[in-house]
């Protein structure tokens, strides 16, 4: 059953890299209620998947979930409270489009009983999933270390304004990690040595300092280090329809993901 809801490739390292938003699959039974627009699931984490298959030649878990966020988010807690209080936000199961316009047809919004059902169905069982690698990571390693990836429309005025930087490092601002283990990302994402100019924009605990599972799981008093990086889909994917990989920025955007989450992997509490 677990195949169903999310995949997971179990790794030889400290690190467990999280796609939440990086699933596809709609439910037959929910496209009558959804707007026609839905069904082409435009706010997911395109090719994320794709992006980040090398981690797990690095000998990091991956896990990804088969399901879309339109589906239940499985970023937002389970109470359905706001990550960012006083922005534009959406849901535990979101009701509009990352541009505002409404995700359903009139009067067909999930109800609380059909919000309780997706959580039993689908946001349970993943972060049964992701709690349960951490465990064991930290069993086997002595610490562990949570990656959670996204990327999103560098533009979306609905829900920030003007342009995202690039690249958006998160640490529930030095809360879910260690100081040593943000500071070397942070380092790291700052001096990209791989290239000539220009470099990525890059912001740190900025406008998205870490969703739920960055700061739910990340606990480093009990060594788990969690940190977000959000990327704007520009940096390896066209983001104009037809929205689609774009292999040389993939390419350019990989010789810094692989030293990022290498570092994290060679990374060592204290």
């Amino acid at each position: 059953m677990s195949d169903q809801i999310y995949s997971l490739q179990r790794g030889r390292t400290p690190l467990l890299v999280s796609l939440p938003h990086a699933g596809t699959y709609i439910p037959p039974a929910l496209h009558h209620k959804l707007q026609p627009r839905a069904l082409a699931v435009e706010d997911t984490d395109w090719f994320l998947d794709r992006l980040y298959a090398f981690a797990t030649d690095l000998g990091a878990s991956l896990i990804v979930p088969r399901h879309s966020r339109y589906v239940i988010d499985l970023n937002r807690p389970r109470d359905n409270q706001p990550m960012y209080a006083g922005a534009n936000n959406t849901e535990l199961c979101p009701t509009h489009f990352f541009t505002g316009e409404p995700l359903y047809r009139e009067g067909l919004e999930p109800t609380d009983d059909e919000v309780a059902q997706r959580v039993t169905a689908y946001w349970v069982p993943y972060h049964d999933a992701l709690r349960e690698e951490l465990a064991h990571i930290h069993a086997e390693h002595g610490h562990a270390v949570l990656f959670d990836g996204h990327s999103i429309k560098s533009q979306l005025p609905w829900l920030f304004e003007g342009t995202l930087p690039d690249l958006n490092l998160g640490t529930a601002e030095g809360s879910a990690c260690a100081s040593t283990l943000r500071d070397a990302l942070a380092a790291l994402l700052h001096a990209q040595p791989m290239f000539e100019q220009p470099k990525y924009s890059l912001a740190v605990d900025g406008r998205f300092k870490g969703g739920h599972i960055t700061r739910h799981y990340g606990r480093p008093q009990h060594g788990v280090h969690a940190v977000q990086l959000e990327k704007c889909w520009s940096t390896y994917m066209r983001e104009l329809p037809p929205l689609d990989w774009h292999a040389a920025r993939a390419e350019q955007l990989h010789k810094l993901l692989r030293p990022m989450l290498q570092t994290m992997i060679d990374w060592r509490p204290g």
